[in-house]
């Protein structure tokens, strides 16, 4: 295999790598915003299990966002990376906090629209997007379903790179990826339909 048509496509063949889960009571998924809400539905419909969604903001380094020193969750779950946090000026640390549990407020009003906060105690929460590149924000995803209490954390995505998978295998319990290709570059290479996922599609599919 060497791609997927879209991401309703990606979301029907990654829900048959899972099939273990199907119908389990303890098991939620969560899409992860924007783009793997729409294969976290079909893979919630295949499995028969809720489907809800996960938002969370990557804290960077000021001066190299790409470089994460933590992660902010529902529910004010704050996860940080001491080896890189520790070598952060607290205030540095502040301003970047405050400006993303504001952006992350914003989010989650938007996307979970009058819908209860996310409860993981005890459950298996299957965390679902449609790629992983550098699997920096999913493993903050992981750590921020760990800080809200799931039992088990599995991650679980289309395709990914090696490296990314390799990361993911160290903080969450199994991960699920059917293509790990050679030669990466960009997860859109690996659908031939590959859209922007509006805000409004988000909420349609949680709806």
């Amino acid at each position: 295999m060497n791609g997927y048509r879209d991401r309703a496509h990606a979301g029907d063949l990654l829900a048959e790598a899972l099939s273990h889960y199907q119908g389990r009571a303890d098991v939620v998924v969560l899409g992860l915003v924007r783009g793997g809400v729409p294969v976290a539905a079909r893979v919630a419909q295949a499995l028969r299990v809720p489907l809800d969604v996960l938002v969370v903001r990557k804290l960077g380094v000021p001066w190299s966002p790409e470089v994460a020193f933590g992660a902010l969750g529902a529910g004010g779950v704050r996860v940080l990376n001491p080896d890189v946090a520790d070598r952060l000026d607290e205030r540095d640390i502040a301003e970047v906090v405050a400006a993303e549990s504001a952006e992350l407020e914003r989010r989650e009003q938007r996307y979970r629209a009058g819908r209860p906060p996310l409860a993981l105690a005890d459950r298996t929460a299957i965390l679902v997007d449609d790629g992983l590149a550098t699997g920096a924000t999913a493993c903050a995803a992981v750590a921020v379903a760990r800080g809200l209490g799931a039992a088990r954390v599995v991650m679980a995505v289309p395709v990914g790179a090696a490296e990314a998978v390799a990361r993911l295998d160290e903080v969450a319990d199994e991960v699920i990826c059917p293509l790990v290709p050679p030669h990466f570059g960009a997860v859109s290479r690996f659908y031939r339909h590959f859209g922007q996922v509006s805000t409004s599609e988000v909420v349609a599919l949680l709806g």
